[in-house]
């Protein structure tokens, strides 16, 4: 699939910031086999003192940027167009979760998709009792880790109920799970919990869905926003698989990858320091379309 994106996330403050530093995650990264970004750009207003690029510890491209003088806004605007390819999802099972363990001790290596950074506890993701009871519970002996993931995603999504305004963007986990609402970074959140719980190293996806307007109706420029999923390492012969909880389905080729991270402290769009009092208010609009090929890119 060839994809059009068109980005945008502002931010506005109560009161004139005095300077900021930012770092950004908001521009698709390459997967050899899987996903390329044939062209992009990136706009930032007001216009950066200081603007760098550098790959972070997960392999995502990050940029630090430093505004100085009196700002009421901060915008930063997004064109891409994308190749997008579906991914191999192996039907094999791969090694039973009893087994995992084993491969976690003979894997070597502390690369950005090494399994050994995501297995413990992160700063938004806490395994605890309730998430790994809800795991062990569906997951019958001697399962596959691959069908695991499933299962568990599939459980989730079945108990959970989709609701923005059920939680904000520094709600718990914990509590979106006892309430069982909340919105794709909750469903995320909550389905690492469960994998790590049970000794499935999983990471979290930050990233686009393409969707689509209800049966006759049209769609609705700006309407979309930037999703979240789950990566879980699945042993040596599978590695990785992405699952979406929020939509129940394997990850395909409507789903973009923007960057992956522990949680969603390590893959947020923007976030930085500013010199300011008072609060800020934000907005987001995303537009991913199927691109013409015959027309050029941005």
């Amino acid at each position: 699939m060839l994809y059009d994106l068109r980005l945008k996330i502002a931010y506005i403050y109560a009161a004139a910031a005095g300077s900021s530093r930012h770092v950004l995650r908001v521009t698709p990264r390459d997967i050899p086999g899987r996903q390329k970004t044939i062209a992009s750009t990136l706009l930032i207003a007001p216009d950066p003192a200081e603007r760098s690029v550098f790959v972070d510890s997960f392999g995502n491209q990050a940029r630090d940027v430093l505004l100085r003088g009196e700002h009421r806004r901060f915008e930063i605007s997004v064109r891409a167009r994308i190749k997008r390819t579906s991914a191999d999802v192996s039907p094999a099972p791969g090694p039973q979760i009893e087994d995992l363990q084993e491969a976690l001790r003979r894997y070597r290596g502390l690369g950005p998709d090494s399994p050994h950074h995501f297995t413990a506890r992160s700063r938004l993701v806490r395994p605890g009792r309730d998430t790994t009871e809800f795991a062990l519970r569906i997951l019958p002996d001697g399962i596959g880790v691959a069908e695991a993931v499933r299962r568990i995603g599939e459980a989730l999504h079945a108990e959970m109920i989709y609701d923005p305004a059920a939680t904000e963007v520094d709600t718990p986990h914990e509590t979106a799970f006892a309430a069982r609402r909340g919105v794709c970074q909750d469903f995320s959140h909550i389905m690492i919990a469960c994998l790590r719980g049970v000794g499935i190293p999983a990471s979290y996806v930050s990233g686009l869905l393409r969707t689509l307007p209800p049966p006759g109706a049209e769609r609705l420029a700006g309407a979309d926003a930037m999703h979240a999923w789950v990566r879980a390492w699945c042993g040596p012969g599978i590695g990785w698989i992405e699952y979406d909880p929020t939509n129940a389905t394997d990850v395909g080729d409507q789903h973009i990858v923007v960057a992956y991270g522990r949680d969603y402290c390590d893959v947020s769009p923007a976030k930085g320091v500013l010199r300011t009092a008072g609060g800020q208010r934000s907005s987001q609009s995303v537009d991913l379309v199927e691109a013409d090929p015959a027309r050029p890119p941005l």
